[in-house]
Formats: C-alpha cells, structure tokens, sequence
C-alpha cells in the first residue's frame, strides 16, 4: 500500500508547489504585463491580462527621467555602504559572542535578543529626535551608520549559532602559532561561515533595497531619493490618471536586482540555515 500512496503523495506536493508557485509569482507578472501596456489599456475598466501591442515606452521614459537614474544611484550607493558596513559589524559581534569568554556575555546577549520584542515604531520618534540632534536629517547618515554598530539582532543570533558550532581547537591551533583574535576572526572563523554570512548578506540586502520608511523620513529632498520613495511619488502625482505604465515600470526595475540576488543566494540561504542550527 505504500509504494501506492508514495507517488500520489508526490504528485499532490507537486501540484500544491506549482500552484503557491503561480500565486506567489502573480504580482511579477502583473508588474510586467502592466509595464507593457499603453496608458489606456491599464486604466480601463475591465481587466486586460496581457497587453495588446506591447510597448517599450514606459521603459523608455523612464530611464530618460533623471530622477529616476538619480534615486537609482542613491539606492546603489546607500545599500552597497551600509550593507558593508553592517554586515562587518554583525561578524565581528557574533564572533565576539561565540568564540570570546568575557564577564557578562550571556547576559549582554539576552539583552541583544530581547530588543527583537521591541516594536520598531516605538523607536520612530526618538531616533528621528536623536538624529535631528545630530543634524544628520536630511543626509544618508540615519540610514547608513547606525548599521555599522551590528544593527539586527536577528542577523547577530544566526552567524552567532553558525560559528558556535567550528570546533574551538582551531582557534587553540592558531593561538599556538601565535595568531590574534583578529586573524582568527578573518582568516579561520569567516571562511567556514561563508554561507550563512551570504545568507544575512541577502536578508540584508534585501531588507535595505526596499526600505521605504527610513529614507522617507529621513532624506526629505528629491536628489537624496532612493527608489522605493521615488516610485511612491510616482503614485501621487496624479491621482486622477494614474501613470500605471510608468509606476509598473519602475517597480519592475525595483525588483530586478533583488530576482538576480536571490536567484544567485539561493543555495547559500538553504545552506545557511541548516549550518545555523535553525533546521533539523
């Protein structure tokens, strides 16, 4: 009985896969079909799957629009910065707690854990004092820095399950030889942990990318936009005829870097995960 239930279990879980497969992927396609559509065909009233004619002109326009080159170069450049830093810091903390003996680690990493219950818009108004005090609004400072104090409790946690679990005699071995902790850290513990470290580079990025509220907040001037902000303005400059062709557009090349980044980490996130602890 078995061997004749195994099969059908098989075809059920791939039916099942293929159909979250074609709901999840429904948005990317709505988002392309959209951007190739004429400004007729998207504020009709009935619904059009596939564009008619399908035309290059919203691509067109857009990459002819400097803002929109602009906040495309704002977003590259504030992503790759705090992205580097960020990721560095995370390293360096999580090695701290994992392979480093000092007074009070665990209780200052419980600390760490507990702010993950803190809500995030609880902190809006003081960070936006305290950054105002600075007088970094109106620059990338607040949305760059703060990361490259191990920003992301998360992120901490699963490369600190990740190096908890190198045996501690490779650290001796290169103590003997007379490395420091700095070596260690960069020359023995990160290349064991390149894939959960490609993991929370991707969550990172990703998280980054997209953000929306902090640049809004914080930016507050049309040349410092990233292109999350950018395509929400694109959605309120005209409320009586949305500009659907271009709006899509831009959201389309929004998402390609992410599709290219997830396509190429994919493996890397699977493996993440497991080395972490986090599965099995």
């Amino acid at each position: 009985m078995r061997e004749i239930f195994d099969p059908i279990k098989r075809i059920l879980l791939y039916i099942l896969l293929t159909a979250a497969t074609i709901l999840m992927s429904f948005p990317l396609f709505w988002m392309i079909s959209s951007s190739l559509k004429t400004l007729e065909e998207t504020n009709s009233a009935g619904i059009i799957w596939l564009p008619k004619a399908p035309t290059l002109d919203a691509y067109i326009g857009v990459f002819q629009n400097s803002d929109f080159l602009r906040s495309y170069f704002n977003t590259v450049f504030y992503t790759s910065l705090a992205l580097a830093g960020t990721l560095l810091s995370i390293a360096i903390v999580a090695y701290a707690f994992s392979r480093i003996k000092w007074p009070g680690r665990n209780l200052v990493f419980f600390i760490m854990l507990a702010t993950m219950m803190i809500p995030p818009q609880a902190l809006i108004v003081p960070q936006y004092v305290f950054f105002n005090k600075l007088n970094w609004i109106g620059t990338f400072n607040p949305i760059i820095i703060p990361g490259y104090f191990a920003g992301g409790a998360a992120m901490v946690f699963l490369l600190r399950q990740a190096m908890s679990q190198i045996p501690k005699e490779l650290d001796e071995s290169a103590f003997v030889d007379g490395a420091n902790h700095f070596q260690i850290f960069w020359e023995v513990v990160l290349p064991l942990v390149k894939a959960p470290l490609a993991t929370v580079a991707t969550f990172l990025f990703v998280g980054m990318w997209n953000n929306l509220l902090s640049p809004l907040m914080y930016l507050q001037t049309v040349d410092l936009y990233t292109l999350p902000v950018y395509v929400s303005t694109l959605y309120n400059i005209n409320l009586t005829v949305q500009q659907w062709p271009t709006i899509m557009t831009a959201a389309v090349l929004t998402t390609v870097p992410l599709i290219i980044v997830f396509f190429f980490a994919q493996r890397f996130i699977l493996d993440g995960v497991v080395v972490s602890g986090l599965k099995g």
